[in-house]
């Protein structure tokens, strides 16, 4: 899922790309309101996080020219303005949300998360959205939410992906390499500690035992499988 990232200020953008590839996304970053329109004509990404004082094209001007073009693409403003008036002005503009800067990771990976399943709602369903059985835990893709009873769990769209995969090949060892194509894409350069450490945190909220997985078990010297 692509995600252009409109932001003059270089620290904040390189930040807000580290949160979006971490989570799962295809980041794409723009530095300025006139590059951001470039980059949205070329890739057609399936949301947009916007700042609003940029040199150029304001945030405002962008999303009034971005809405023109496509009324159902999301949009979100992350912005130092605070005052109620710049958020009134932007939802009023048609933006689905208004982050203030400074923001916290946390805040910024909810308030993503709440946008994509909205974008998910809207759009036409698709077979990969459907629900799935793993043990005793339902996953809900186009929720970006996992159940077991009555516990909710909170997916990244990395995870999903995780989950999914290992799904579509039950019983069989998935290494590394396989992962990494399936969910971080072919152009990633694969790092086995990053993919263990997202499985261990995956782990820790989805297991019911994370010592003694039911769900992704580890295959010694050759990957993860789903039994």
């Amino acid at each position: 899922m692509k995600v252009l990232v409109a932001e003059d200020d270089r620290m904040t953008r390189d930040g807000l790309v580290e949160i979006l590839a971490r989570e799962g996304y295809l980041p794409i970053p723009a530095e300025d309101g006139e590059a951001a329109l470039r980059l949205w004509r070329e890739t057609q990404p399936d949301f947009v996080c916007l700042d609003i004082m940029m040199p150029g094209i304001s945030g405002y001007d962008l999303c009034r020219q971005l809405r023109a073009e496509d009324p159902a693409l999301p949009i979100v403003f992350i912005s130092a303005k605070s005052e109620e008036i710049d958020r009134v002005v932007g939802l009023e503009l048609g933006a689905d949300d208004f982050i203030v800067k400074p923001f916290g990771v946390r805040e910024v990976v909810a308030r993503i998360r709440a946008v994509t399943r909205r974008y998910m709602v809207t759009r036409a369903p698709q077979a990969e959205d459907g629900p799935f059985s793993m043990a005793d835990l339902t996953i809900f893709p186009s929720e970006l939410r996992a159940r077991r009873g009555d516990e909710i769990f909170d997916l990244s769209l990395r995870e999903v992906c995780l989950l999914r995969t290992l799904h579509r090949q039950r019983g069989r060892v998935l290494d590394r390499n396989a992962l990494f194509d399936a969910c971080w894409g072919r152009n990633y350069l694969p790092s086995s500690r990053s993919l263990d450490q997202q499985i261990s945190q995956l782990r820790k909220r989805i297991e019911r035992d994370p010592k003694a997985p039911e769900i992704i078990r580890t295959v010694h010297g050759a990957g993860y499988r789903f039994e």
